[in-house]
């Protein structure tokens, strides 16, 4: 028996990367899954490579920034599943921009896929997980504790969820609801293509890294998940794991 058997787990950016890492490493351990996408297609052809292997997932089409399409992500645990005991806020999108270039349309990309997206999942999910405690499990990032450059909008994001994440597992706490966050460097496909894309900027994370790489997702990153969302970390809210190899140390 896995130890999230017989736990729903709602993933936003569920269709590649991280989040699909993370919902199979559930779906391994015993959860069903509910994960979410922008494309019909990509996340249908992820629930539907779940469902191959034997494992419970529905795929739902939803922009994260819409609250509509929040309350329906959540809403789908609910019908297929019957319950909620497990949130992860994975979605993401982003644009390098210096400080004096970011616009007001990047501001919109960012903060409505990251810290709006990761509040109104919160705010659909709360109801169900009062029912009985359960995880959330947000997402931040190195470059919002470092200050990396051309990353201003995007780190701000990120430090904006993590203060969300503390403030909330102070309120619902009472509920027996726990909120961490992963900030990761996890060697997903988007990663990949930056750090190609960039050799020297790659080189650079890679000499800060005591463990010298990136994470593979579903060896070094889905398995923190899983162990925030399980009895094994019963007692443990509002902190921030860094999987990062070793760049951030706290």
């Amino acid at each position: 028996m896995g130890v999230l058997e017989g736990r729903v787990a709602v993933i936003t950016g569920g269709s590649q990367g991280i989040g699909r890492a993370i919902a199979r490493a559930m779906a391994r351990e015993g959860a069903a899954v509910v994960i979410s996408a922008r494309r019909a297609e990509v996340i249908e052809e992820a629930a539907a490579e779940l469902r191959a292997e034997g494992f419970r997932a529905v795929g739902v089409v939803a922009d994260v920034a819409r609250r509509e399409d929040a309350e329906a992500t959540v809403q789908a645990a609910i019908d297929h599943f019957g319950r909620l005991d497990i949130l992860v806020n994975n979605a993401q999108t982003s644009r390098n921009a210096r400080v004096e270039d970011i616009t007001d349309e990047q501001l919109e990309m960012i903060f409505g896929s990251g810290f709006r997206g990761t509040l109104y999942h919160m705010q659909a999910a709360l109801p169900h997980l009062k029912a009985r405690g359960g995880a959330i499990i947000n997402f931040g990032t190195r470059q919002g504790i470092y200050g990396e450059k051309a990353d201003g909008a995007y780190g701000a994001n990120k430090e904006a969820i993590r203060a969300l994440t503390r403030s909330a597992a102070r309120e619902w706490g009472p509920h027996n609801i726990r909120i961490n966050v992963i900030n990761p460097a996890g060697l997903s496909p988007a990663a990949e293509a930056f750090l190609n894309a960039d050799a020297e900027r790659a080189q650079k994370y890679y000499d800060e890294m005591p463990l010298g790489r990136f994470g593979r997702l579903m060896e070094d990153i889905a398995p923190i998940a899983v162990f925030l969302a399980s009895d094994a970390a019963h007692y443990v809210t509002g902190q921030t794991i860094n999987a990062d190899g070793g760049q951030i140390m706290l």
